[in-house]
């Protein structure tokens, strides 16, 4: 690999203006394809194989204009204090605002309250029901002005007017996050390489690599089913590892040119060496992500493989990109005094002197001295690096999984007021009603004995009257609980209606099933809790493999995999504190603290592991690379963090900095997984890599690269760590 690599790295220093201009018509014509491409699918949510889709399939099937999977609003009116909306002032204004919005475009009914039984029994508020052809993520910004333009005309005439659903236009997101986040890289990286231009050549290459994989999912999103928010993972992802990939060669570079080298062949040593952990590294990530595809959830494995294909795009440009660009500027990515010393005139004999004795009083570097402190108490670091960790991961314990709701988003929403508005003058279930569908020859029959039998549930409210379809062997039924969509007692009466339905379809035939909110939630954490292990199982079992070919040991693998667990443990707790608990929920910008969104643990799992392999390979493989040259495994510690530890520790800040500039987005989901990311990522850089890592080298020695003899002898050699590099002999033609 390291061979192939270097003169792969050779090849692209020396033809790097074929190069570039490859990846530049590469990404042109990416830019192309998008705008080309037709525009982007509705998100459709789909959980193959459960109740909650099965009688989404059958409304579809059955009910073609329902529009089961349109977008949905529900305009929420109340009439001025001391009066009610049947006054027949106030019912005029009401009747004003049904019209406007029926008149808008994309409408496809519109429930209004007085008809549709919407009006509570003070007579004060009621709501009004409006139903679109199309998916929330495809509603026009003209419906959109529409709908917006209804609701304030209604309240300049004087009714209290909020609106809810998944039709609602949604805020205004000022998108500075992303930016924060990579100016904060930027400056890290000025402060690591001291050189502008080294600085600036990460962030170009990771912004063309992101900008390729933006386009490609916009070009292959109606042909894949690809919506507007698979991409954002890839963002997030594509950002962070491309500017961290760029770094590790960049970093090896200037460190073969330190010794001496040439710069065609410092470009071929860096991919030969930190290209190969480079590829290992994408390898690990792409694995977690492609990973996504057990848990059986449509949504989730377009945003795993979107993500995949990003950090694979990332990966390339690093190993072709990366040294193209440096034999445009092999000299001037490096310090002004390194290039002094490296290629200045030559010193006068007083300045070798004051030379040497700077270099005599110069001390080791950082990472030589924490690395030495770290070893010298192996121990007391394991001990408070396991406990830290371990503190922090304990409120996970009282992890409290859901889906967003409108009843957790911040009070001054419209969304969160319409919300309380209908919680308080109707009660809090008809925020969240449950739908079940009825199946049968005679379905009127079927269906009125199904509505009287589950409306003897407790915790029902109300059963509608059944409507049924044309064919007439199908209806659907809507039942009131009496609590909300996220209330415990809604999810126990969901499960006791599906006992019942059961019990109905044995003894009659008749084919029931309960859908709605609070179902859809208990079948989504359902079909998520199936698919956990067996995922956490796939992953960790094909990174081990990777980890295992790559640094030539069982332990070394092993404790890599631990580590995480440790590092996932404590981002998860964390989240649960500011997210769920509430503390330090101003700092963090939590407007609503509330249940944890049910995708975090399997993202956290997939993404973290990926990341937090990035660190160990590129550390570890250093480590390993001294080791097979013939140091101890305490110098070759050492060594490892003498060449790479302040590139990790700015691989985790820049890494930990985009993520965090994620947390500014109006999107919880968004929000949360940038805040569990950047916590993850700066607990397993700092904690695990650089504290306990070294401090497992320094108890198990030599015994840590223990690779039984038969498997080392079956498995392939990688070379990751370059050592077939230092035996190669290249003609002079190859420097020309």
């Amino acid at each position: 690999m390291a061979t192939l690599l270097y003169k792969l790295g050779r090849l692209a220093f020396r033809r790097r203006a074929t190069t570039a201009l490859l990846w530049v018509l590469i990404f042109i014509g990416a830019i192309y394809a998008a705008a080309a491409a037709p525009p982007l699918p509705a998100d459709t949510f789909t959980m193959p194989g459960t109740e909650t889709q099965k009688a989404y399939d059958l409304l579809k099937e059955k009910f073609p204009t329902l529009s089961a999977d349109g977008a949905k609003a529900r305009v929420v009116v109340r009439a001025p204090v001391g009066t009610k909306l049947s006054a027949p002032g106030e019912k005029r204004k009401v009747d004003a605002l049904v019209a406007d919005l029926d008149r808008a475009p994309e409408v496809v009914s519109v429930v209004d309250p007085f008809k549709g039984r919407a009006v509570s029994e003070d007579g004060t508020t009621g709501f009004v029901s409006v139903a679109y052809e199309v998916g929330a993520t495809r509603v026009s910004q003209e419906a959109h002005d529409a709908l917006t333009k209804a609701v304030v005309d209604a309240r300049a005439s004087g009714l209290t007017v909020e609106m809810g659903g998944d039709a609602v236009p949604p805020s205004e997101s000022m998108g500075s996050g992303e930016v924060i986040g990579i100016a904060v890289a930027a400056v890290v990286l000025l402060i690591t390489f001291g050189s502008l231009l080294a600085a600036g050549m990460p962030l170009l290459t990771a912004v063309m690599g992101v900008g390729i994989g933006i386009c490609g999912i916009v070009a292959l999103g109606s042909r894949l089913g690809l919506s507007s928010t698979t991409s954002t993972l890839a963002l997030m992802l594509g950002l962070a590892v491309g500017i961290d990939y760029a770094l590790f060669i960049l970093s090896r570079y200037r460190a073969e040119i330190a010794e001496g080298r040439e710069p065609q062949e410092a470009a071929g040593r860096a991919v030969g060496t930190a290209g190969s952990a480079v590829v290992f590294a994408g390898l690990t990530v792409v694995v977690a992500l492609a990973g996504l595809a057990v848990v059986n959830i449509p949504m989730l494995t377009k945003m795993g493989l979107a993500g995949a294909g990003t950090v694979t795009v990332a990966v390339l440009i690093a190993i072709t990109l990366v040294p193209a660009l440096l034999g445009f500027a092999p000299v001037r990515v490096l310090r002004r005094r390194d290039r002094a010393r490296q290629y200045g005139k030559p010193l006068s004999a007083r300045r070798q002197r004051k030379a040497q004795k700077r270099a005599a009083r110069q001390k080791p570097n950082l990472g030589t001295r924490w690395a030495r402190l770290v070893l010298r108490h192996p121990v007391a670091v394991l001990l408070l690096g396991v406990v830290s960790l371990g503190a922090i991961a304990v409120p996970a314990a009282s992890l409290k999984l859901g889906l967003p709701s409108e009843g957790t988003m911040a009070s001054g929403t419209t969304q969160r007021k319409a919300y309380d508005m209908v919680s308080a003058s109707f009660g809090s279930g008809y925020n969240g009603p449950l739908m079940v569908t009825v199946e049968a020859k005679n379905v009127t029959a079927a269906a009125d004995s199904v509505g009287k039998r589950l409306g003897k549930e407790s915790g029902v409210v109300s059963v509608s009257p059944a409507e049924s379809n044309k064919a007439g062997d199908t209806a659907i039924l809507t039942i009131m609980p009496s609590t909300g969509p996220t209330d415990p007692k809604t999810e126990d009466l969901v499960k006791s209606l599906r006992d019942t339905a059961k019990g109905i379809q044995a003894d009659s035939g008749t084919r029931v099933l309960v859908a709605g909110q609070t179902a859809m939630f208990i079948d989504f954490s359902k079909t998520l809790d199936e698919a956990l292990f067996p995922y956490l199982g796939l992953v960790v079992g094909l990174a081990f493999l990777l980890l295992t070919l790559v640094l030539r040991s069982i332990l070394v693998p092993l404790k890599a995999a631990l580590g995480f667990l440790l590092s996932v443990g404590a981002a998860l707790g964390a989240v649960v504190a500011v997210f769920q608990w509430g503390w330090l929920a101003d700092v963090f910008g939590v407007d609503q603290p509330g249940p944890v969104m049910s995708t975090m643990p399997i993202f956290m799992i997939g993404v973290v592991f990926g990341l937090a392999m990035d660190y160990e390979v590129f550390l570890v493989t250093r480590m390993r690379e001294a080791y097979t040259h013939g140091a101890h495994t305490r110098e070759a510690v050492v060594t490892g963090f003498q060449h790479g530890g302040r590139v990790v520790a700015a691989a985790a800040l820049i890494m930990a900095s985009v993520f965090s500039g994620f947390i500014m987005e109006d999107n919880d989901f968004i929000q949360m997984i940038g805040f569990g990311l950047a916590t993850a990522v700066l607990f397993d850089a700092f904690i695990v890599r650089m504290a306990i890592v070294p401090a497992l080298f320094g108890l198990l020695g030599n015994a840590a690269w223990w690779m039984p003899k038969w498997l080392d002898r079956l498995l392939p050699n990688m070379d990751i760590e370059g050592e077939r590099l230092s035996s190669l002999v290249w003609e002079r033609g190859d420097d020309a």
